[in-house]
């Protein structure tokens, strides 16, 4: 159970490092990951997440529960610039720190927690989609004037979000239909950030096959349909 805290957090320090030590080489790779962790966050939601809110719920509710979610992550776009799906459109050399970006994201994060169980492989999902966005986010906070103790504070949060939600999710005793509908929430939330990768991805090449994209989006389908 420990794994299910501990691996968001490790996904933001993963995507620390990978700036560190990659600096001017991660646009060229950065691309192929996000394909990837879209195509396995998307195939896991399928797997893993909506059979089991659909076996327990009214179908209708939870149809209603996930497009509040798409709607619900729409929203947050519009304060996180698109940070949750490979986008950062806001000045990066502006001192002025962005608490609109840090909260949308927060929240993001804090409701990706609840559909990660014991039993489940979710965790793996919330993993894989984090590791792109934090080295999106570092990379914004090393371009920009904010100070090493802003950095370290921002993505500290941002990493204990998730934990969090899981431990809130597991810990607290919450209605089990509250609890369900919140996963449907956040399937919402995994439709809208994994089909935005995927399609807005192609359609900065103008719609030309990327072999290296459809490899990564194979691949991320594949794992997780083994997982």
């Amino acid at each position: 159970m420990i794994t299910a805290y501990l691996l968001p957090m490790l996904a933001v320090v993963l995507g620390v490092v990978l700036v560190t030590v990659f600096k001017h080489q991660q646009k060229g790779y950065l691309k192929p990951l996000l394909a990837f962790s879209g195509a396995f966050l998307l195939a896991m939601t399928l797997f893993e997440l909506l059979p089991e809110v659909y076996h327990h719920l009214n179908a209708k509710h939870t149809g209603v529960f996930i497009m509040l979610g798409i709607l619900l992550q729409v929203i947050l776009e519009f304060f996180s610039k698109g940070a949750e799906h490979g986008h950062i459109h806001i000045h990066q050399h502006n001192n002025k720190f962005p608490w609109l970006l840090f909260l949308s994201l927060c929240l993001h994060s804090f409701l990706e927690g609840f559909p990660i169980h014991e039993h489940n492989d979710m965790v793996y999902g919330v993993l894989i989609h984090k590791i792109p966005i934090a080295m999106l986010i570092t990379s914004f906070l090393v371009q920009s004037k904010f100070s090493k103790i802003q950095m370290v504070i921002f993505l500290t949060l941002f990493g204990l979000m998730t934990p969090i939600g899981t431990f809130i999710s597991n810990q607290v005793d919450m209605n089990e239909t509250l609890l369900l509908s919140i996963h449907a929430l956040v399937i919402g939330i995994f439709f809208h950030i994994a089909t935005i990768i995927l399609f807005e991805n192609e359609a900065g090449h103008n719609h030309k096959l990327s072999y290296s994209k459809l490899i990564a989006i194979l691949l991320g389908i594949g794992i997780a349909y083994i997982i």
